[in-house]
């Protein structure tokens, strides 16, 4: 089969490799549609998790193609996603309830070979079936669990003032989530013109261009949803007395940001972060496959495993309208 591989930061080649066989509980999945995330241009940068090679992607869906032994969930042929975050269940983390903290943590797409391939392994426990929903949508079932944790996390209530401080895939499906919960006003911030304009087509009651035009000490809820150091520093600036900061942005590892601790103190803010999800999955797929939460309108570009690096450069350069960009990874 045909599989991306990151050999090391900044360089990534497609090769051909055996396909792999589903062990105990396991099952193989012929990958339909993947994701280009985030966190795949970080691991791809050399800026997070440096373990290499590595095969990336961990947003996408596809058809079991095979089953290992003790499978009982599932069949050939069913058509499923998958969560890519693996916790081992017996740690301290996970007997509490954390299993995005597990002790022993594994992430298919990070820690093993992921779903920029033609077909890749995962734990049953991890798949969920998908029904009819299309593969392209059903990718999107890891990045909204992780909004649905991050809206739970901030505790977002009916008619909350909300800004979104980026406007790309995860800062677009959370305002969709939002919208739907009945808060407004919500304002979304990017500096990409078209990404931002785009945002006002799916329900975005205020658009600006820039942190410097937003209002200040207003928000009953401030989202970072860019990982920009800048722009995760200046948040608590656009937060109200009493409000909440929601850190959703993955940031580069290892650099740091300046922040005045008087100001947390004097305005009483809650300052959270949010990290991948715990237990999302299934509210995603039933919110995916009602067609309350559409994405469908979010995917931008579909390209091959050989367009890896062009898709990166898109997607940090915001070309050519980028959202989302989606590897189909055909034969």
């Amino acid at each position: 089969m045909k599989s991306l591989v990151i050999t090391e930061p900044n360089k990534a080649e497609v090769k051909s490799v055996p396909i792999p066989e589903p062990m105990e509980k396991e099952l193989l999945i012929k990958i339909m549609a993947c994701g280009i995330c985030g966190t795949d241009i970080h691991i791809f940068r050399g800026e997070y998790f440096g373990n290499y090679p590595v095969v990336p992607g961990h947003e996408f869906s596809g058809i079991v193609e095979k089953i290992g032994q003790g499978v009982r969930r599932f069949k050939e042929g069913d058509r499923v996603s998958v969560e890519p975050n693996i916790s081992c269940d017996s740690c301290n983390s996970c007997l509490n309830n954390r299993q995005n903290f597990c002790l022993n943590w594994e992430a298919i797409g990070v820690t093993r070979p992921g779903g920029m391939a033609q077909h890749v392994c995962a734990p049953e426990k991890n798949v969920f079936p998908i029904g009819n929903l299309p593969f392209e949508s059903a990718a999107f079932m890891e990045p909204l669990s992780c909004v649905l944790h991050g809206i739970q996390r901030a505790k977002i209530a009916l008619a909350d003032k909300i800004a979104i401080l980026g406007a790309g895939p995860i800062g677009l499906l959370m305002l969709k989530v939002i919208k739907n919960m009945g808060s407004t006003p919500v304002t979304v911030v990017d500096r990409n013109r078209s990404r931002v304009q785009y945002s006002k087509t799916i329900g975005a009651d205020i658009i600006l261009y820039g942190t410097e035009e937003l209002e200040k000490d207003y928000y009953d809820v401030v989202i970072d949803a860019t990982g920009a150091l800048s722009v995760m520093a200046g948040s608590i600036d656009h937060a109200r007395h009493g409000g909440t900061v929601l850190l959703v942005g993955v940031p580069p590892a290892g650099k740091t940001i300046e922040i005045e601790p008087f100001k947390i103190f004097k305005k009483g803010l809650k300052l959270l972060s949010s990290y991948t999800s715990l237990r999302n999955s299934f509210q995603a797929v039933e919110l995916l496959k009602s067609g309350i939460v559409e994405v469908g309108d979010l995917i931008s570009h579909r390209i091959l495993l050989e367009d890896f690096e062009k898709g990166v450069e898109m997607i940090e350069q915001g070309k050519e309208n980028v959202r989302k960009v989606m590897i189909l990874p055909k034969p």
